[in-house]
């Protein structure tokens, strides 16, 4: 009987023991979680922003937009504040097309001189696929992860991105609701700035 009493408490000290450290051990704060593994299919919608030069002049575009990722392929859709189809683009590993409603589609070798060429300002494709889950390529040239306590990088293609505010992804962990995005004027390279907003994460 005693073998028997002395057992339980055993256990039952076991038990309020690792109840008491699962109470008191802090689950990761958000300002110290690090951004949702990369994943090369995705599909995203949200808003964007762009202010660009234009024969020194100043413009502003808003609107929506829709991302479909594959390994080697993009699909967008840009969408006017009224619903209606802006252009739509495809870009794979050999080349890009746009079409704009009413015109024959155009096909570059890249997508930055296509929409730049047609839209009056450069969509950095090839960055977004790393930008629109959190990653970049850094300045050094380094893999670069973003997360809620260290959001600012500046690209090895020169854009200074800011991941300003975050969300909840599939797997719990955070990844990008908005981001800021500057290109700073350059030789042969006009200033531009982006501003996206994801309304529904992959």
């Amino acid at each position: 009987m005693k073998n028997t009493k002395l057992l339980c408490n055993v256990v039952l000290a076991s038990a309020c023991a690792f109840l008491s450290a699962c109470a008191t051990t802090p689950a990761t704060p958000p300002s110290e979680a690090t951004v949702a593994a990369y994943r090369d299919v995705i599909e995203l919608a949200g808003r964007l922003s762009v202010n660009y030069d234009k024969d020194g002049r100043q413009e502003t575009l808003s609107g929506k937009f829709t991302w479909n990722q594959r390994a080697g392929d993009v699909d967008v859709e840009l969408i006017s504040p009224l619903g209606q189809t802006i252009a739509t683009i495809a870009v794979t590993p050999l080349s890009a097309t746009l079409t704009q409603s009413g015109k024959a589609p155009r096909t570059a070798r890249d997508i930055d001189s296509l929409t730049a060429q047609t839209l009056g300002w450069s969509l950095p494709v090839s960055g977004l696929r790393d930008w629109l889950q959190g990653y970049a390529v850094a300045a050094d040239g380094q893999r670069y992860a973003a997360s809620p306590a260290n959001n600012t990088v500046t690209t090895r293609d020169g854009w200074r991105l800011t991941f300003v505010n975050w969300q909840e992804g599939m797997a719990g962990q955070p990844v990008p609701r908005r981001i800021d995005a500057q290109r700073v004027a350059t030789a042969g390279v006009s200033e531009l700035a982006l501003r996206i907003v994801i309304d529904q994460p992959g």
